[in-house]
């Protein structure tokens, strides 16, 4: 296969690293490397951007290596510039990670690993956002990137048409995780911001995440993954209305 990694960390962070060389690592019958792996990533960190693209400015590209390139855009940038010039043909997957913590519940919507994903979706392409779910700077990724290798093929049967695949595992050196299907859950944050006035008169603020909350719901993403397994979910790519369909087409007022 034809695999284009991407993420919203950047280039260089460890997570893609980690997920790359496990991809690398995989062989084929006679020994060769069994994919091809391409690496587009955003040339800095671009956490919480969720599918924004750059628009009314250039996204500068740089060649790094051999398939490795940098981005000065987005995610879903990396993405959409990959298909339009880099491969020759549609990638077979598209992978966006393994993120620096977690994307569960509501935290799919802000996030630029998983628009990264949904923007291969979009373009009819299987796609796999993968996510740590831990923070600080000792997270250990083998573990996600193992269960992503091993089970690579088995993830990409999972895609449908406007879905992508959503997972997230603990920081792990285990090669032996277990996968549980999960829907998102619904986690609730309390924002914190930080106001920073100059003797000119500009105000700074610092947007900070305080206390969240949830409802206790087993089957969560959340709850899968706290109990240290691999939560995995197919996630829509569509906005989806919650009027009764029967409405459709008739007078709102």
């Amino acid at each position: 296969m034809v695999i284009l990694v991407t993420n919203d960390d950047g280039v260089h962070a460890k997570g893609l690293k980690v997920l790359v060389e496990a991809l690398q690592s995989i062989k084929a019958e006679d020994g060769a490397p069994k994919h091809t792996v391409y690496v587009v990533a955003p040339d800095d960190e671009r956490s919480g951007v969720s599918h924004s693209m750059t628009l009314q400015r250039p996204a500068r590209v740089r060649k790094l290596s051999d398939y490795r390139y940098s981005c000065s855009g987005t995610p879903a940038d990396c993405v959409i510039i990959s298909g339009l010039w880099l491969l020759d043909k549609k990638a077979d997957l598209v992978i966006s990670g393994i993120n620096d913590g977690p994307n569960l519940g509501n935290d799919i919507v802000y996030s630029g690993t998983c628009g990264a994903a949904r923007q291969a979706a979009f373009g009819g392409i299987p796609a796999i956002a993968v996510s740590c779910a831990s923070y600080g700077p000792d997270i250990d990724y083998r573990g996600c990137a193992s269960f992503v290798a091993a089970h690579l093929d088995g993830l990409r049967s999972l895609w449908k048409a406007e879905t992508f695949v959503n997972v997230n595992g603990p920081s792990s050196d285990r090669d032996d995780l277990v996968a549980l299907w999960a829907h998102p859950g619904n986690n609730s944050y309390s924002d914190t911001l930080t106001k920073i006035e100059r003797k000119n008169g500009d105000l700074y603020f610092i947007l900070g995440e305080g206390t969240q909350s949830r409802p206790k719901d087993e089957a969560s993403d959340h709850e899968i993954v706290a109990r240290g397994n691999v939560s995995v979910g197919l996630i829509g790519i569509h906005p989806v209305s919650a009027h009764d369909p029967f409405l459709d087409g008739t007078p709102v007022f």
